[in-house]
């Protein structure tokens, strides 16, 4: 297992791409002053024991340094020590909306980013319980199966878009259908499915799927997003908006919040609806009520200890700065003197 214990720091390798920035443009400054002074091949004359590429070297040494240094700063670690360890938790699928009208933006920035942010929240505040990811649009798909790892399922959230499913629509009980087979045969208390979507359901009986999941012991909450007013869905071209989707008599598509489909599979499914204006406290009181369910004794194996690694990227960034300052900008005058394809007379 390998990680870095200081993840944040690693926010300071985008220092890197500056500082060439910086360097090129000090670089092109250099050359207009120098073209300004005279002809090229007699300003090289003039100067013969200066190296062009020496300082491009000298700066791609310090590059390494710096990323070397920020890496080993950061600490990557090895697992050394790996046990199984006993934990207690529910186990929780969230089914995700992802078509197009999740795209709408009667909440900032639109319904899908603010969903991903709640979701992102409430894995926060997640201890020892096991979280799935399903995505659905026309069809439903898993993107992420059970697991207590939370960065990974951090990772698949932030991936997530409408691009990455091949149908639209919003299939919600496929999704649950889905849902349910992820938790695996055992008639357990202690699951739930928390179904994300702005309710447009054109593709099955999600209300059935609901019953089936609540008689298998499977609560199925539900949060709204969006406007039951309805808003157009913009599309965009080069991530730039360019407009609104319209149906094929050229009429904008309005997406709606259906409310009353979601509280009657929230009903089916022995869970609760709430309506998502505002997410995260939406979450905090779902998760109020997942937390009433039996906990469950899980056996997962995970590494407990871990051995440093920072001293091996520390001594390279030191080595490359020391190459760097041994490296002269200007040409070794014994090298210049060497001519291989001299003739001798």
């Amino acid at each position: 297992m390998f990680r870095f214990e200081h993840t944040y720091l690693l926010y300071l390798l985008a220092l890197i791409p500056l500082l060439w920035l910086l360097f090129i443009l000090a670089r092109n400054k250099r050359k207009k002053s120098i073209a300004a002074f005279g002809d090229d091949e007699l300003v090289k004359q003039l100067m013969p024991d200066v190296s062009s590429s020496r300082p491009h070297w000298k700066f791609v040494l310090t590059s390494f340094a710096i990323a070397a240094l920020v890496l080993g700063v950061a600490n990557p670690q090895i697992g050394s020590k790996y046990e199984e360890v006993k934990r207690e938790g529910f186990e929780l699928v969230i089914a995700l909306d992802i078509s197009n009208s999740m795209l709408a933006e009667d909440l900032e920035p639109n319904r899908l980013e603010r969903a991903k942010q709640a979701i992102s929240k409430l894995i926060d505040q997640l201890k020892s319980d096991k979280i799935g990811i399903i995505v659905f649009a026309g069809q439903a798909y898993v993107q992420l199966p059970l697991t207590t790892d939370y960065a990974a399922a951090k990772l698949f959230l932030s991936t997530v878009s409408p691009d990455i499913v091949p149908t639209q629509g919003t299939a919600v009980g496929s999704a649950i259908d889905l849902a349910i087979k992820s938790f695996g045969e055992k008639q357990d208390k202690n699951r739930a499915i928390i179904v994300i979507t702005d309710g447009e359901n054109h593709e099955d009986d999600a209300i059935q799927q609901a019953t089936t999941a609540a008689e298998a012991g499977i609560a199925v909450h539900t949060i709204g997003v969006g406007s039951p007013d309805g808003t157009p869905i913009p599309f965009y071209i080069n991530g730039k908006k360019s407009g609104f989707r319209k149906d094929s008599q050229g009429n904008t598509v309005v997406t709606k919040l259906n409310e009353t489909l979601l509280q009657q599979v929230a009903a089916a499914g022995k869970g609760v609806y709430i309506r998502g204006n505002n997410l995260s406290s939406g979450m905090k009181t779902l998760l109020e009520e997942i937390n009433k369910m039996d906990k469950k004794e899980f056996d997962s194996k995970m590494f407990t200890d871990y051995e440093d690694r920072f001293q091996y990227l520390l001594a390279a960034a030191v080595l490359l700065l020391l190459a760097e300052l041994l490296m002269p900008e200007r040409k070794s005058r014994w090298f210049g003197n060497v001519n291989l394809f001299e003739k001798k007379k």
